[in-house]
Formats: C-alpha cells, sequence, structure tokens
C-alpha cells in the first residue's frame, strides 16, 4: 500500500533565488536574470562610465584609420588591493601597456569578471570604481563586458580578464624581432617596485617603508617617444618588464632577434628600497616584476631625443640608458657587474613572486 503523501507547509518553502538586499556575490548574481541585470546596472556601469555599452553582445567601435592591435589579459593577483592600487587599474593598465608595446593607441577596453560567491559587493564596488577611473584617466572607454559567478572555492575572491582594442598609426613599426646590433637599449625609471609592493602586503612583511606598485598607463609615453624622432622607425621594440622582470624581457628581445644584450647593472635604476628588501629575501631585483615600466631598444642616432621625450613625462622622468645590443652572443643577455666582471643573465625556471598580476 503506497504511502500517503507528506503535507507541506507553505512556511517552510525556500526560495532559490537569494535575497536582492544582500551584501555579498551570490550565484543568482550570474544567472543572467533579475539579479545580474541589477549587478550590471547598479554597480557597473555608474564605476565605467557612459562609454560602457551594456545591450548589446559586443560593442561597435569608430576606428580611425591605420591598422588594429589587439590583446588579452587575466588578473588574478592575491591580494586584491595593495599599495597604490588594486586589481581593477592594474588590470586597465596592464591592457593599456600590452596594446602601447606595439605602438598602439587604446580605443576601447573590455572587461570580463569571474566573481566567487560570498564576495562582498562593497570590495567589487571598489574595485569597479578604481577600474572605471583609471580607464577615464587614460582616455578609453570600457566598452563591454560579461559578469560570472563560481561556488565558493572555485575563485579567489574574483578575477578579472580583458581585452583591448588599438589602433597602430602609420609607419610605425615596433616588435622584438627589430633590434639591431649598436641599439640603446633604455629603461623609463625605477625597476621592482611593483613586487615588492604585492610581496610586502600579501606575506605582511615591514620594510621600514612603504613600496608602492608602479602601475601606470603608457600609451602616452609612447606617443611621445614616436613623436620626439623624425622617423618613427628608430624606435625598434617596446617591451612592458612585468613578469620575470627587467631580464625576462631583454631575453625575450635577444631571442626574438637572435641579437646579444649587454647591459650596465651599475646604470639600471632599482630604488633603495626595492635593493634591501630583495636582499633580505634573497630575489634578484632585475627579474621581479613592474607594471609601470618600458623597456625600449632605439636606433642609437635617435636615442638622445627619444630619452628627453621620455624624461619630459611624469611616467619616463627616471629614463635612463642601461645598455646596448651586439652582436656577439646572440639570443644572450650579458650583465656587466659594479665590480667589472660579466654574468650571463637567464630567466627563471618558474617565477619569483607568483600571482604580482
Amino acid at each position: 500500500m503506497p504511502e500517503p503523501p507528506v503535507a507541506i507547509d507553505p512556511a517552510d518553502w525556500v526560495c532559490p533565488l537569494p535575497l536582492r538586499e544582500t551584501g555579498r556575490i551570490v550565484l543568482g548574481h550570474g544567472g543572467g536574470g533579475v539579479l545580474t541585470e541589477e549587478l550590471i546596472e547598479n554597480l557597473f556601469l555608474p564605476a565605467f562610465g557612459t562609454g560602457a555599452r551594456p545591450a548589446r553582445d559586443s560593442a561597435v567601435l569608430d576606428v580611425p584609420a591605420g591598422r588594429i592591435a589587439l590583446t588579452t589579459d587575466s588578473y588574478v593577483v592575491q591580494p586584491l588591493f595593495f599599495p597604490g592600487g588594486n586589481i581593477g587599474d592594474l588590470a586597465v593598465h596592464g591592457t593599456i601597456n600590452d596594446l602601447a608595446c606595439s605602438g598602439a593607441m587604446p580605443i576601447g577596453l573590455t572587461a570580463g569578471f569571474i566573481l566567487e560567491e560570498g564576495l562582498e559587493l562593497d570590495v567589487l564596488g571598489a574595485v569597479a570604481q578604481t577600474m572605471g577611473k583609471a580607464a577615464a584617466d587614460a582616455g578609453v572607454d570600457i566598452v563591454t563586458g560579461d559578469t560570472k559567478v563560481v561556488g565558493k572555492g572555485g575563485a579567489e575572491q574574483l578575477f578579472i580578464n580583458t581585452a583591448g582594442v588599438g589602433v597602430v598609426p602609420a609607419g610605425v613599426e615596433i616588435g622584438p624581432e627589430r633590434a639591431r646590433p649598436g641599439d640603446h637599449v633604455i629603461v623609463s625609471g625605477n625597476i621592482g617596485e611593483h613586487g615588492v609592493a604585492i610581496l610586502s602586503v600579501r606575506e605582511g612583511i615591514d620594510f621600514g617603508t612603504v613600496v608602492t606598485t608602479d602601475s601606470a598607463p603608457l600609451h602616452h609615453l609612447v606617443a611621445a617617444m614616436l613623436a620626439a624622432v623624425p622617423d618613427t622607425a628608430a624606435v625598434h621594440t617596446l617591451r612592458d618588464p612585468t613578469r620575470g622582470g627587467l631580464v625576462a624581457a631583454a631575453v625575450e628581445i635577444a631571442r626574438s632577434a637572435a641579437v646579444g644584450i649587454e647591459l650596465d647593472e651599475a646604470r639600471i635604476p632599482v630604488p633603495g628600497t626595492v635593493s634591501s628588501a630583495c636582499s633580505f629575501l634573497g630575489l634578484d631585483p632585475l627579474q621581479v616584476a613592474n607594471e609601470g615600466k618600458m623597456v625600449a631598444v632605439v636606433d642609437p642616432a635617435h636615442s638622445a631625443a627619444v630619452l628627453d621625450a621620455m624624461r619630459a613625462r611624469p611616467e619616463g622622468a627616471g629614463a635612463t640608458i642601461i645598455g646596448r645590443v651586439v652582436a656577439e652572443h646572440p639570443g644572450m643577455v650579458v650583465g656587466r657587474t659594479a665590480f667589472g666582471t660579466r654574468r650571463v643573465m637567464e630567466r627563471e625556471l618558474g617565477e619569483q613572486l607568483p600571482r604580482i598580476c
């Protein structure tokens, strides 16, 4: 004989949708329904400004004459907030700088968010506000995006994926394979600050002073460099020394162009705070990440003009020539130490400092 049906009290029903008054991300925020719409309209759009276009699956951009540069990147840095910035402005600056390394001026960015269930909306709002301000300050719009929510433990609070579109002006030909023997190697300023800033917060290490990230957009600096020379082809290579730092950038250039690079270590600008922190931790500051610095390889006939143009802008005020490209030892980077000795510089097998971007 079948069991009688169990009576269910409507008062015991539980709605599968969370309350809208929640102060944290819930799975419903990624479901494409009302909660998703409210998150976009009440948090992201006010933060990103009028350039965002939420009603379309793709943005339609007016493109000036020229070639298109396209880049994509993902940001998983921990902690989300660090001295001088957070994951939001870091994502904007990093994407812009990838375009700038091709000589491109950005015309639009995308922002995709992977959010962990339970993330505080105040935290997400602070990141989005910073992201929107960074884009506005750089003169570029965040034009479209996406939001997904994963269960607790599926992400570390939040990850950001970006894409950037830029236009490369006519005549600009920049790439790591274009470095030539005789070229000068220029760095735009102090190195190692971003990696040490992240490490100090992540590990709770007090270095006796606050080391601030160098995160900054570099497209205006690149434009000034190109405008300083009669022939834009004089700027052969640009590279932002992020993961792996200056050494990784130099090795990539040397191998791409099948040339050697010699660096004068005494001329490389390493702040005392970064040097002390790296000595304490057993790190090489030349392999610590940067997020607002540029390595340029320039025709020696025009390097003085490029250097002056860089120093005239705040992003390049500390620019200096740190080495040269040579025909010897192709694919290798050699450093000349302060003691007059020479050493081969090679990338680390892995990363000294994980999750710096």
